[in-house]
Parts: C-alpha cells; sequence; structure tokens
C-alpha cells in the first residue's frame, strides 16, 4: 500500500505530540470529507483508507510507540496488517472504533450488517504449489423467503415503535455535579429495529432469517502460507432487513510434510548418498514438489554440500516466479563392517595421500553461499 512509504501524522494532518483526543477528532473529519459516498474526488477511496490504516496505529498506544521508535518496518516486524475491509463495511469498522455512528446517518430499521463465519480447511504442500479449490460447507443465516427478512408475516402490519419513534435508537441524559451525560444507544423495545412486529411470521418466528447449509467452493491461490485467510464478501450470515450480509473466511493450513521445509518461497530437502556414491559420484532421485527429479553428484561430493534448483520452489502469492529448492547433501558411514569391508578400507587408507583429500570449500563456507 501507498501508506508504507507516507507519514501517519502526515495523513491525519497532527503534529507527533498530538493527543489522542486531537488524534481522534482529525480522523473523524478526515473520514466524513473523504467517504466515497460523499466525496467525487477521485482517490477519495485510496485516501479514505489511508486515513483508516494511519488511525488503526495512531489510537493504540502500543502500535504508536513501536512506530514512533522504528517506523514501518517496525510495524511489519511486530505483524501488523492493516485491516481489510470493503466499503459496504466501513460503518461497522468505525462503530468498533467511537462506539457510535461516524457519519450521524444512523442505523435507522435496524439495517445491521450481518455476522462474519469462519471456516478452517488443510491442503498439502503440493497443492500450495499449484492452486486447488474446496468445497466448504458452512452454516449461513440467510433472509426468510416467506417474510421477506422483515419477521412479520404476510398481510401483517409492522408499525413504528412508540419508545423510539422509529428510529431504533434512544438517548439517555443523565446529571451530576459535573454537568449533564447523553448517552445514545440501541432501543431496548424494539431491539434497535425501529419497528413492532404484532404477527410474527409463522416460518422463522420473527427471526426474520432461518438457517441453511450451504457449500461454498473456495479458490485458494498458489503460493498461500499457512495461517492465511481468504475473504468471500457478503457470504456470511444475513443482515436484519436493508442490511448486509457478513462475510467468510477460510483458514488455510498447510499440512506438514516430511520431505521438505519450506521457508518463504524455497523448499529445502535433504539427500542421502552413500560414502562411496559420494567418493565416485553418483546420480540419483530428489522429491520436489511436482514429483521426483534426476540430480547428478560429481565425485569428491562433500556432507553438507548445498544444491540450489533454480525454480523448484513455491510459487510467489499473488506474483511472479518461484522459490529454489535447496538440497543438502548427507552422507551416510557405515556402522557394521564385515572383515572383508575391513580389509578394503584399511588397504585404501594405506594408499591415500595427502591429495585424496584435498580440502575444497567448507560446510560453513557453503551455506553462506547457497544463501547469498
Amino acid at each position: 500500500m501507498a501508506t508504507t512509504e507516507r507519514d501517519y501524522y502526515e495523513l491525519l494532518g497532527v503534529s507527533r505530540t498530538a493527543s489522542p483526543d486531537e488524534i481522534k477528532s482529525a480522523f473523524r473529519g478526515l473520514a466524513r470529507e473523504l467517504h466515497p459516498d460523499v466525496s467525487e474526488a477521485p482517490d477519495a477511496e485510496t485516501r479514505f483508507r489511508e486515513v483508516v490504516e494511519a488511525y488503526e496505529v495512531l489510537s493504540s498506544s502500543e502500535r504508536r510507540d513501536l512506530y514512533d521508535r522504528f517506523g514501518h518496518a517496525g510495524l511489519r516486524s511486530g505483524g501488523f496488517q492493516p485491516s481489510s475491509f470493503d466499503l459496504g463495511s466501513l460503518s461497522d469498522l468505525f462503530s468498533a472504533f467511537f462506539g457510535d455512528d461516524l457519519f450521524g446517518i444512523g442505523a435507522r430499521g435496524g439495517r445491521g450488517r450481518g455476522d462474519d463465519i469462519a471456516a478452517r480447511i488443510e491442503i498439502d504442500l503440493a497443492e500450495v504449489a499449484t492452486g486447488t479449490k474446496r468445497e466448504v460447507p458452512f452454516g449461513v443465516a440467510v433472509s426468510c423467503d416467506r417474510c421477506g427478512g422483515n419477521g412479520a408475516e404476510p398481510d401483517t402490519a409492522i408499525r413504528p415503535c412508540p419508545t423510539c419513534a422509529g428510529s431504533g435508537r434512544v438517548r439517555q441524559v443523565s446529571r451530576s455535579v459535573f454537568g449533564e451525560f447523553v448517552r445514545t444507544g440501541g432501543c431496548p423495545t424494539c431491539s434497535g429495529t425501529g419497528q413492532l412486529v404484532e404477527h410474527p411470521c409463522e416460518q422463522c418466528h420473527g427471526a426474520g432469517r432461518l438457517i441453511q447449509e450451504r457449500t461454498l467452493e473456495v479458490e485458494i491461490p498458489p503460493g498461500i502460507h499457512d495461517g492465511q485467510r481468504i475473504r468471500l464478501g457478503g457470504e456470511g450470515h444475513a443482515g436484519t432487513p436493508g442490511g448486509r450480509a457478513g462475510d467468510a473466511y477460510v483458514e488455510v493450513h498447510v499440512r506438514y510434510d516430511e520431505r521438505f521445509v519450506r521457508e518463504g518461497n524455497d523448499v529445502y530437502t535433504t539427500v542421502e548418498l552413500t560414502i562411496t556414491q559420494a567418493a565416485l559420484g553418483a546420480t540419483v532421485q530428489v522429491p520436489t514438489l511436482d514429483g521426483e527429479t534426476e540430480v547428478t553428484f560429481e565425485p569428491g561430493t562433500q556432507p553438507g554440500e548445498i544444491r540450489v534448483l533454480r525454480g523448484r520452489g513455491l510459487p510467489v502469492l499473488q506474483g511472479f516466479g518461484h522459490g529454489s529448492q535447496h538440497v543438502f547433501v548427507n552422507v551416510n558411514v557405515p556402522r557394521n563392517l564385515n572383515e572383508e569391508q575391513r580389509r578394503l578400507l584399511e588397504e585404501f587408507d594405506r594408499n591415500a595421500t595427502a591429495e585424496t583429500y584435498e580440502p575444497g570449500e567448507g560446510f560453513f563456507d557453503k551455506l553462506k553461499s547457497a544463501f547469498r
């Protein structure tokens, strides 16, 4: 995102010593100004997302301290990721920030966004290399088809709530020695819907929603990492009448594969050579993510030697190219020798010279070379 290169204080238009109240006030003003429903500027949506991210960081004392000390790199190393949202659910995000309605529009008629749902799936490392699809079952609240989601039996009246006059919200005023306090919240009579149903729907019993089993096909992109989530917008529980549905989140976990260790987009594996294969050279089968391949090792291959198979790693998520496969050589030294084998090795040792064991690049030098 562009914000990784921009100063959060500059985005909100506040000083680095600004108080939490000053940061909150600046954010509210910019949010009202830049919301795409209000602003006609072509970059309104981008700027809106930028100020949301800036507020997420500066409104948290812990994240703000990390940002002040180490900048954007400190936030990344600390695991901070900006919230992922769509414009249809921004009012919910700000309600979580402030506990009220940011734009003063209100939630008349209980037009609340539906709840999100979540599921967990497992895939193999080989499927990470190619991408795959999964059918995931969900129990989802959907709008009742009998009442259209309003909770009332068809052809029966729905009247405005007398307590809140149909607004869905009530104000409570309390007085103390410190002054007058006004608190706004959902109406307790109508539960924030602004309406009273006299004859509840027989199918959903007035809830306006029914639980339905649904199977969604989820496309898992190549290169996905263990623990990452895929969002399916609008596939969650239905909202109250007039509100949008929630989202479905699928958390992807990658099964352990004893053949490989993953590090980013690279994979690491080990090949076992006998001492004769290492000394004389050999061509052996090495497992890769798309099947076994032949790799030839030259005579004199040393324990700890690393062969790099370019492009045989995992694809870059939502990008281009592939990582590499690093093959570590392990040389098996025989443990149990018979008399003839021992005699032959002793004879070999007597005939060996300094040139036989001419030193080459050391193990740690090879390791450094591989990472370079």
